[in-house]
């Protein structure tokens, strides 16, 4: 019996556990102004906007279309 009520005040603390870093993770999401999350969202895509684009590797491509055109063989067949 003694087993099952530590099993039993360790599931009560986990749940307590749980509700507390919910709540807090609400609180701290709950803490931006809508303007907030504009002004964040605006700054990373000007962040992304300067970025170049990640150039393309061709050789990546040329084995890509290679599998499909292989894939695409065999189903025709």
């Amino acid at each position: 019996m003694r087993l099952w009520k530590w099993i039993g005040v360790a599931g009560i603390a986990g749940v307590a556990a749980t509700g507390v870093v919910i709540a807090r993770d609400e609180r701290a999401r709950r803490a931006y102004t809508p303007d907030d999350v504009r002004a964040r969202l605006h700054e990373r895509a000007a962040q992304l906007a300067a970025e170049p684009p990640p150039a393309a590797d061709p050789g990546r491509l040329s084995r890509v279309s290679d599998r499909i055109r292989g894939l695409w063989d065999r189903l025709r067949d």
